[in-house]
């Protein structure tokens, strides 16, 4: 793609994020959300296959349903409440349709089937633009509306989000399908603590943004898209391929690595709140989860892949691609732990 076209594009799916965040009506958010939308829809196409177009599709049906759906909520609410701004949603019917809407956004379930397949025909740069970036402006609306929220439906999607996210991904071959199931998994829990710890919802993402984005970025330097592609990166980089596993252990959840610090700070949140029937569902289903990442940590670290290609072995290879990002948010997603007290403090 033209280096120009590609920088306004990027400009304007960094503002349509800005915009939605600096909003507080109605129109000037479902404004920066439909040009975060349009932005990124070239990107998803620039491949010209057709599992890229295919996805495309899938994307811009689904994105521009879900705006429809927040216009038309929003406009319901201002008609039979006379009030535009994001606060002020207070019709029930106004507020559920809103919180649908987002889901469909977000891919939480159970409007979550797109994600995995659109996911699965993007590139692993674009793919982590739309596991990451384009969950922010959504979040942004639902922190906003969701003391409007029944309690009960926040915590019925995101307990549903989370089974989902874990029972999905068993079985999968495909690594960029594990990683939007993962995606489901991680959005159910931030949901589940929406209402009562909103500060929790926003470390949750930001814990999940640094580790994505590590994994992300990891399959990327290896060139691996499949389970069995995974199996050779040790013969390519084993520092990597070790710290790779560590990165997937830290999305699982495992101590004492970063992504432990969410899952515990939200599970005594929860069991604060009463609810520790709930607390118990969502640890389960972070077993799923755990599961299938074990799987991936032991075809990453625990087999050798038959090597008897007569190719030039990659160590010989020049090596151009830029792995200073990469090193910053491995060292992120394996090492925040014990800034725990501090966060609490905070």
């Amino acid at each position: 793609m033209n280096p120009y076209v590609l920088t306004i594009l990027l400009s304007s799916l960094g503002l349509g994020t800005v915009l939605t965040f600096a909003s507080s009506h109605w129109l000037l958010a479902w404004m920066g959300l439909e040009i975060n939308t349009l932005a990124i829809i070239p990107i998803m196409a620039q491949q010209h296959h057709p599992r890229a177009i295919e996805a495309t599709t899938k994307y811009f049906l689904t994105q521009a349903t879900a705006a429809a759906m927040i216009l038309f909520a929003s406009t319901t609410n201002a008609w039979l409440m006379g009030e535009w701004e994001i606060h002020q949603l207070s019709h029930p019917l106004a507020t559920t349709t809103v919180m649908l809407a987002l889901a469909l956004k977000l891919g939480l379930a159970p409007v979550h089937f797109w994600l995995p397949e659109v996911l699965q025909g993007l590139e692993l740069t674009t793919g982590l633009i739309l596991s990451t970036w384009q969950k922010l402006a959504p979040f942004a609306l639902m922190i906003q509306v969701a003391p409007t929220i029944n309690s009960s439906l926040l915590v019925a999607i995101g307990l549903l989000s989370t089974l989902v996210g874990g029972w999905g991904g068993l079985n999968q071959t495909q690594l960029r399908k594990i990683l939007a199931y993962s995606s489901i998994a991680h959005l159910g829990w931030m949901v589940l603590i929406l209402q009562f710890a909103p500060s929790l919802t926003l470390l949750s993402l930001s814990l999940y943004i640094i580790m994505t984005s590590s994994a992300f970025l990891t399959l990327k330097t290896n060139n691996a898209l499949t389970i069995n592609t995974l199996a050779t990166s040790w013969t390519k980089s084993p520092t990597l391929a070790a710290l790779a596993a560590l990165v997937l252990l830290s999305l699982g959840g495992l101590p004492p690595l970063s992504g432990f610090m969410p899952k515990w700070l939200i599970l005594q949140e929860l069991t604060k709140q009463g609810l520790p029937l709930s607390a118990t569902l969502a640890a389960m289903t972070a077993l799923l989860s755990l599961y299938f990442y074990l799987r991936l940590c032991y075809a990453l670290t625990l087999t050798i892949y038959p090597n008897t290609l007569t190719a030039t072995a990659p160590w010989r290879l020049n090596f151009t691609m830029i792995t200073l990002p990469l090193s910053i948010i491995t060292i992120l997603a394996l090492g925040l732990l014990p800034l725990t007290p501090a966060v609490t403090a905070m």
